[in-house]
């Protein structure tokens, strides 16, 4: 529908067209007193579908991996105060992560606002500016949305989340989600950001002066690219002469481990293939693509490189050595990259070292079920165009030791590691993405936070294939430091009942694998049924744990000692 300048909108009709513009179909959270007549308004139209999530911090999590395998935005409703507080951390990891979601607060009235009303919902001290200023500390704006400015004030909050990858926070009060004003905006979507052309054209004259000489090009290519949706122009870049691309553990995958110029997984010392990480740590030129130096993406600060001697391609400036090139956007500075690579024509480097080909295949003697056995079975098993789902923990850094199918993708949260966030981001995944089937896996220390989604997932009639992988406890934290603590150990459930607890009237398969045999007897069930959520529980030994976890552990200890 198109809107002439003589056509008014409620507020909420004009925010949910905003999200709509910004490839958003869904909406999750929870009604509440304060947001019922916003969601009206929302939903009104029949263009936004409503997901109703089973708590607030699941509903961050899920708009969070929406938006990921979306390449876009996510979005949740909440409720004032005790819903928005509940949502705060999934929010926060979105912002650590670069992930644009809006969260969308209905408030009390303007007029209780005002007047400092003792509603219930509030801290009952007339203040009712806690919640918006505490929002202000992790998203790119946080703005209490009024009637006379609020077509300006719901477009700057949504460009703000557009031009910086990081979430938004509107509230908006009960009489404003319901007031009329002119929808004339509409009629101009948002746009991304673009690059100040002088300052690209700077860039590009002193990376072409950079780069001369050169034999070769290295490229570490961060989770930032998955953030502006950069996987094709990457795979672009990788097939130019003399180019190598090493990916972070944000983004593995970005493009496919068998690519001939994939140098497969970079994590410093925990890299693991010697060639590939020599070749990172000492190339000349180093482009660092959308990358994240933070301590679980470096292998606690083992990389080998200088990160001041790199190229930095970030969201919207690009760096050579210390001169920083503002207003350059990444697909910006990533294409004048490809462009200039080509221009040098550099030779073929030949073959380069193999990437990590995946786990190794378990002894044949045992029958037992370890961390190995089941880590060698997935790899065997994982079909290609998979969304691999991992959890914090045993989950991601398993995960990492795979050699990923062709067309698939790893999604985890390996900066912000807040346990529980896949159960809910497999919801997210799946609504985004209906061709490609989810692969979660979950320890059940962190299952045992948020895994009441599973209801919701159940609902909606998703396949995903459920992997929860009981050890009885935290194996990451027991392999830090005091791994018979009592505070390492969770209670006992009966997992394999939970499905038909969250979908009784759904057709989910259940089975327990303790064997090898069981587990390979599983995946061939969870091949075959399709058409149904596969819960596979797998027991594994309460101190195991996969190879890079065990020495994660060991430098997250080290560093612990040392502070």
């Amino acid at each position: 529908m198109h809107l002439h300048a003589s056509d008014t909108v409620s507020v909420g009709e004009y925010l949910a067209r905003r999200l709509k513009q910004l490839g958003i179909d869904h909406l999750f959270g929870l009604p509440g007193d304060f947001n019922l007549s916003l969601l009206d308004e929302m939903l009104a139209s029949g263009e936004l579908s409503w997901i109703g999530s089973t708590n607030e911090l699941n509903a961050a999590y899920t708009a969070d991996a929406y938006a990921r395998v979306r390449r876009g935005f996510g979005a949740l409703v909440t409720t004032y105060g005790v819903g928005e507080l509940s949502a705060i951390n999934g929010v926060a990891g979105s912002y650590a992560e670069d992930v644009p979601v809006i969260q969308i607060t209905g408030s009390p009235s303007t007029a209780a606002a005002r007047a400092g009303t003792l509603l219930h919902h509030t801290l009952v001290d007339g203040d009712y500016d806690h919640f918006v200023r505490a929002y202000r500390e992790f998203t790119a704006a946080a703005v209490t949305v009024q009637a006379q400015t609020a077509a300006a004030d719901i477009d700057r909050t949504l460009i703000a989340a557009l031009r910086t990858s990081k979430p938004a926070y509107l509230s908006i009060p009960t009489d404003v989600a319901v007031a009329q004003i002119d929808g004339s905006n509409l009629a101009h979507p948002l746009t991304a950001p673009y690059s100040d052309a002088g300052s690209l054209a700077r860039f590009t004259s002193a990376l072409r002066e950079r780069l001369a000489g050169s034999s070769d090009v290295t490229v570490l290519a961060g989770p930032r690219l998955h953030r502006r949706s950069l996987e094709q122009a990457l795979r672009e870049l990788a097939e130019v002469p003399g180019v190598r691309i090493a990916s972070q553990s944000g983004s593995k995958a970005i493009i496919d481990e068998s690519h001939p110029r994939s140098l497969g997984t970079y994590l410093g010392a925990l890299t693991r293939s010697a060639e590939a990480r020599e070749m990172v740590d000492s190339a000349s030129p180093l482009i660092l693509a959308g990358a994240v130096l933070s301590d679980l993406l470096t292998g606690f600060f083992s990389h080998g490189f200088d990160p001041q001697e790199s190229v930095e391609l970030g969201l919207t400036e690009a760096r050579i050595g210390a001169t920083h090139f503002y207003d350059v956007t990444l697909v910006d500075s990533l294409h004048a990259v490809r462009s200039v690579v080509t221009e040098l024509g550099l030779s073929d480097d030949g073959d380069l070292p193999t990437a990590h080909a995946g786990v190794e295949a378990a002894s044949a003697y045992d029958e037992g079920m370890t961390q190995q056995i089941f880590w060698a079975a997935i790899q065997r098993w994982l079909p290609s165009k998979s969304i691999v789902i991992a959890d914090a923990g045993t989950a991601f850094y398993g995960a990492l030791e795979l050699a990923m199918p062709d067309d698939s993708d790893l999604l985890g949260q390996p900066i912000w590691s807040s346990i529980g966030y896949t159960v809910p981001a497999t919801l997210g995944a799946a609504l985004a993405d209906r061709e490609r089937r989810p692969v979660l896996l979950v320890g059940d220390g962190a299952a045992q936070l948020t895994i009441q989604e599973l209801a919701t997932i159940l609902q909606n009639d998703l396949t995903p294939v459920v992997f929860l992988l009981n050890n009885r406890g935290y194996t990451v934290e027991r392999a830090i430091q005091s791994p018979n603590a009592i505070y390492q150990d969770v209670t006992e459930w009966n997992w394999s009942a939970l499905p038909a607890v969250f979908g009784p009237d759904r057709n989910a398969k259940t089975l327990v694998v303790k064997t090898r045999a069981e587990l390979d007897f599983a995946l061939d069930i969870a091949s075959r049924l399709r058409d149904r959520l596969v819960f596979i529980e797998v027991h594994l030994p309460t101190y195991d744990s996969p190879a890079i976890l065990k020495e994660l552990a060991a430098g997250l200890a080290a560093a612990s000692s040392a502070e």
